[in-house]
C-alpha cells in the first residue's frame, strides 16, 4: 500500500493508520475522501468496497479483467500495480 500512495502522490506513511488509510484510499479512488463514511452503513459497504476495488484499477489505468483480479486475488494484483509500470490517472481514471 506504501508504494501505490506514493504512486498516487499521496505519503506512504498514510497506509499505516488504520481508519486514514481507509480515508486516503478512498480520497485516491474517488477524489472525496468522505465517502468513506460509506463503508459504516452494513451492506451498502459491500456494495462499495467492491466499486473501491474497480475504481482503484481504474485509477491507475487498468481495466475491468485487473479490478476481478484486485477483487479475488488482491494481495497479488496489489503487489503487480505497486511494483509494475502503472501510474496513478487520477481519481476514476480521469486526470487531474
Amino acid at each position: 500500500m506504501w508504494i501505490i500512495f506514493k504512486k498516487a502522490g499521496q505519503a506512504g506513511w498514510k497506509c499505516l493508520i488504520p481508519i486514514y488509510n481507509v480515508y486516503t484510499l478512498v480520497k485516491i479512488v474517488d477524489g472525496n475522501g468522505w465517502k468513506f463514511l460509506l463503508l459504516l452503513i452494513p451492506f451498502v459497504n459491500i456494495v462499495y468496497a467492491i466499486m473501491l476495488v474497480f475504481r482503484l484499477a481504474k485509477s491507475f489505468g487498468k481495466g475491468v479483467g485487473f479490478g476481478f483480479g484486485l477483487l479475488f486475488l488482491n494481495t497479488i494484483f496489489m503487489l503487480i500495480l505497486a511494483f509494475g509500470k502503472a501510474q496513478y490517472i487520477g481519481p476514476k481514471g480521469q486526470p487531474a
